[in-house]
């Protein structure tokens, strides 16, 4: 499936806004993504195993909080980071 990336997370990827990734849940997949660029799901999801609160994912465009929401092989994965300051 393809996973699409904010700006934040490209300094790991090497300068990639789309992977390729596999997974059958979206934690599988931050799971998967993690083996091949380490230290990039640290910056997604915190030490209790859950989406951080500037992370949004969208699973074959629908709103995902939940890492054990399933992915389909076709479906697409929308990770977008919140943007604050003053």
């Amino acid at each position: 499936m393809k996973v699409r990336l904010p700006s934040p997370l490209h300094s790991y990827t090497g300068g990639r806004s789309e992977l390729d990734a596999e997974g059958a849940t979206l934690g599988q997949v931050l799971l998967h993504l993690e083996g091949r660029f380490p230290g990039m799901r640290f910056r997604m999801v915190d030490e209790q195993d859950r989406l951080r609160p500037h992370i949004q994912c969208f699973v074959a465009g629908r709103v995902c909080r939940d890492l054990g929401a399933a992915v389909g092989p076709g479906d697409e994965v929308m990770i977008v980071a919140a943007l604050s300051g003053g």
